[in-house]
C-alpha cells in the first residue's frame, strides 16, 4: 500500500471527497459485530479507519482493535487522545497538536513522550492541528480547550494559517463525539479559501445531508463515529452521499 498521506492526497488532488470510520475501542464490546460493521463500511466506500477515544482505552483494547481493521485492507490511523492510544500494529497516527487548548501537556509535552514510541514502532505521522469547537462534550473537558465562537470563522482561519506555517499538512476541525450540532459550514469553507492544509471535519455529523453540505463548503475528509456504532445503515448513507459530493 502507499504510504497514507501519499494515499489521502492523491485523492484530494483530484477533488475526492473521502470519509473515515472512528472507532474506539473503549466502546467496542462485541468483536464480533465491530467485524460486520467495519465490513458493512468498507462496501460503503470509507476510506481509512481512525481508531481511539477520550478515556479508558487500554493498549490491549487498541491493538485487538487495530488489527481487526487491519483485515479490512484499508489504512488504520492513530487517533490519540493519549499515550495509551499507541499500537505498533497501525499504518499511521494523526501527530497532532491541540491548538486551542490551556493544558500545555497536549501543546507540545505529550508530543514529546509520544515521539520516541512512535519511532521505535516505525509509524507514518501525519502532521495534524486538532481544533475543538464546542465545549460540552468529554475531548473539550479532557483538553482544556477554549471554544472558538461559531460565528468567527476568521478565527478558525488564523489558527490553520499557523498550522500551515508551522508545517503542518492537516487541519482537525473537531465538534466532539456525540456533539448536539456540527462546525459551521463557514469554518472548513474559509480553511480551503486561506490555506493548503487537507481539511478533516468530525463530531455531530449524523445524517447524508449534513454531510453532504459540509464536503460541499471544503471538507476533505468527513469523520463519523458515534453513528457508526448506533445505526450502521445509516453510516453507509452518509458515507454515498460524501462521496456523491466529491464527484461534481
Amino acid at each position: 500500500m502507499k504510504k497514507v498521506h501519499e494515499y489521502i492526497k492523491s485523492k484530494v488532488d483530484i477533488g475526492e471527497k473521502l470519509h473515515f470510520t472512528l472507532i474506539d475501542p473503549d466502546k467496542v464490546s462485541n468483536i464480533v459485530k465491530l467485524e460486520e460493521v467495519v465490513n458493512k463500511m468498507v462496501e460503503a466506500g470509507t476510506d481509512a479507519f481512525l481508531v481511539g477515544g477520550s478515556l479508558g482505552i487500554t493498549h490491549e483494547e487498541m491493538d485487538l482493535v487495530v488489527n481487526i481493521l487491519k483485515k479490512t485492507g484499508k489504512p488504520v490511523i492513530l487517533f490519540p487522545g493519549n499515550i495509551n492510544c499507541l499500537s505498533r500494529y497501525a499504518d499511521a497516527v494523526l501527530f497532532m497538536v491541540l491548538m486551542n487548548t490551556l493544558e500545555p501537556y497536549y501543546l507540545m509535552q505529550i508530543q514529546v513522550i509520544a515521539a520516541p514510541i512512535i519511532a521505535k514502532y516505525g509509524l507514518e505521522t501525519l502532521p495534524t492541528g486538532y481544533i475543538v469547537v464546542d465545549q460540552d462534550t468529554a475531548v473539550a473537558h479532557v483538553g482544556r480547550i477554549i471554544p472558538v465562537p461559531r460565528n468567527k470563522p476568521e478565527i478558525i482561519a488564523a489558527y490553520a494559517l499557523a498550522g500551515q506555517m508551522m508545517g503542518l499538512k492537516y487541519i482537525y476541525l473537531e465538534a466532539g463525539s456525540g456533539a448536539s450540532q456540527p462546525v459551521p459550514l463557514e469554518f472548513p469553507k474559509i480553511v480551503k479559501k486561506y490555506t493548503d492544509l487537507i481539511v478533516i471535519v468530525g463530531g455531530g455529523i449524523r445524517d447524508p445531508e449534513t454531510a453532504r453540505k459540509m464536503a460541499e463548503a471544503g471538507a476533505d475528509i468527513i469523520v463519523t463515529g458515534t453513528i457508526v456504532e448506533k445505526n450502521p445503515e445509516l453510516a453507509a448513507e452518509i458515507i454515498k452521499a460524501i462521496k456523491t459530493a466529491g464527484s461534481h
